[in-house]
């Protein structure tokens, strides 16, 4: 066992010693040694009921024969950092878990990890983790949160808070009344309602195969998810006397299959980024044109908010992840799981009860997936927008750029309402290296969509945007403009199309002004010139290559 290194042997008669300290005993030492790394904190609401679902694994591993050793991993609530400078830590903690996660495991030669996760950078930062340290591994995702209620009616985070702003702002709804709402729109533990980032990188790691069937939409404070923790704790055992690596899981065809379920269902923009960071960690280059490629061939067969009506609770009693495997089982790759089962397998085991809320393929809500990827004058190397999430009156739309260089500057003209119909606001040095930490625009939009401009604005930015975003919103342009690309020299004025079914995106400026404006250009200074931000910006690579680091 790899936990031999520190426990077997003469020399090692200081680290038993060290090892007792712990409350083990003699027997235990012929046990493999499993490291849980759990995420539970008190101002996450998708981590804030880890605590159970920790005994649940410890409670697994124990009866599967195995010691358990829980060590603690960072988190931030994108939705308590989002509309402020703590944002642009967020995108930037992914490192910061995979490289801790890497750190204790490998210090302690643990023979097993589980990793005990839910929120956007939280999980993909554990699946990089994994990746990079190969050793047997299951993730246990916490869950989605209910929906709330107000006078009969279901609440979610987005719908019902962010975009509540721009109402309030409009006068369509009182302070007291908003107050009310706000107190019911999340009404406890549990990743956001709806198909943002963090549901679904739980759905696509299931489908990865590194959670057990089921997971990613098991509802957090729910017994099911409790037997899923108790399970997955007991597996991890099985898997390290089996030698089973994550490696051997994570393969170029998991990939595949996992955009494509995230085509299939609409999910975040975000994915585009964490994928392509996954995969960089397990060997396998993703370029971004594969997703639209996967995109163009995938029917998108839910509609869930922000794109639909339908939360994920609702997939969850629809049959969840195995279900949607199931209604694509035609253009899925056979691949292995952590679970024993094939990918097809378990498509095949599914059992579709309804046709709505998870659709046949011969009945889907779009022809296409959830995403799309731009490229043209203004995106060189590609821009990402969820056209799920966008009207089809939307899909073309040209416009007189209102260019600001921050988040806030934007949020404020649109509050002061200075933005009008024909606009498309440019925010820009909100990448990963300009921002640094490439924030999400979640403030902006939703405050568009909330003052009627849903329809007749559209925003575009080399920062990022909320899984929950909706409208003709287009982020991750790369280059971005602190590395010198062409979103640096757009000026208030210049004219701007978008044709998402031709996935174009273009600033109306001739070759020659693009040269000789981008001549005259020169980068501004460091926003941030100290601590942790300060280095990333030197590491961070482009949001094409998923921002992981160059090193």
């Amino acid at each position: 066992m790899r936990s031999d290194r520190i426990k077997r042997g003469p020399e090692r008669t200081p680290h038993r010693a060290l090892l007792y300290a712990t409350g083990i005993c003699k027997r235990d030492m012929a046990k493999p040694f499993i490291g849980v790394a759990t995420s539970f904190s008190d101002i996450i609401p998708g981590h804030i009921g880890m605590r159970r679902l920790e005994r649940f694994i410890e409670r697994g591993i124990a009866s599967g024969g195995g010691v358990p050793f829980f060590f603690g991993i960072p988190g931030v609530c994108d939705g308590i950092a989002m509309g402020h400078s703590g944002m642009r830590y967020s995108l930037p903690t992914r490192e910061l878990i995979a490289d801790a996660v890497e750190s204790v495991v490998k210090s302690n030669c643990f023979d097993g990890l589980v990793c005990l996760t839910d929120c956007d950078k939280i999980t993909p930062g554990m699946v990089m983790a994994i990746a990079r340290l190969n050793i047997p591994s299951i993730i246990v995702t916490a869950g989605p949160m209910i929906s709330g209620r107000y006078r009969g009616k279901k609440l979610s985070l987005v719908r019902d808070t962010f975009e509540l702003v721009g109402k309030i702002k409009n006068g369509e709804i009182s302070a007291e009344e908003a107050g009310e709402i706000e107190m019911c729109a999340c009404p406890g533990q549990g990743s956001c309602q709806g198909l943002y980032t963090a549901n679904t990188q739980s759905c696509l790691v299931e489908v990865l195969g590194l959670s057990l069937p089921g997971c990613g939409t098991a509802l957090a404070g729910f017994a099911n998810k409790d037997r899923i923790a108790l399970e997955s704790g007991e597996l991890i055992v099985n898997l390290v006397r089996r030698e089973v690596l994550p490696r051997t899981i994570l393969t170029r065809e998991a990939f595949e299959n996992a955009i494509m379920v995230d085509m299939a269902m609409g999910g975040s923009s975000n994915t585009v980024l964490h994928l392509i960071a996954m995969a960089h960690e397990a060997g396998i280059e993703l370029p971004i044109d594969l997703f639209d490629n996967i995109s163009r061939h995938t029917p998108r067969i839910t509609s869930i908010e922000p794109s639909g009506d339908y939360l994920m609770e609702d997939i969850e009693w629809a049959g969840g992840v195995p279900v949607i495997l199931n209604r694509l089982q035609s253009i899925l790759k056979n691949c292995t799981t952590l679970s024993g089962k094939t990918i097809n397998q378990i498509a095949r085991e599914a059992k579709p009860y309804e046709d709505e809320i998870i659709r046949p393929m011969n009945k889907p809500y779009a022809h296409e997936g959830g995403i799309a990827i731009l490229k043209g004058s203004l995106a060189p190397e590609g821009a990402v927008v969820k056209q799920a999430a966008v009207s089809s009156k939307m899909m073309t739309f040209t416009g007189t750029a209102r260019v600001f260089d921050a988040e806030e500057k934007a949020m404020e003209a649109v509050m002061n309402k200075q933005i009008k119909a024909g606009d498309i606001v440019v925010i820009r040095y909100e990448g990963p290296k300009g921002g640094p930490g490439m924030r999400e625009m979640l403030s902006v939009t939703s405050a568009i969509v909330g003052m009627g401009l849903g329809e007749s604005v559209a925003l575009v930015t080399d920062g990022r945007f909320s899984g929950g975003t909706r409208g003709p919103c287009i982020g991750h342009i790369s280059p971005e403009a602190a590395a010198g690309g062409p979103i640096a020299i757009v000026q208030d004025g210049d004219i701007i199309s978008m044709d998402i079914p031709k996935r174009t995106l273009d600033v109306k400026l001739s070759d020659l002004e693009i040269k000789q404006r981008l001549s005259k250009w020169r980068a501004p200074e460091p926003k941030v010139k100290d601590g942790y931000l300060a280095r990333y910006a030197k590491f961070v690579t482009s949001a094409s290559k998923g921002a992981v680091f160059s090193v």
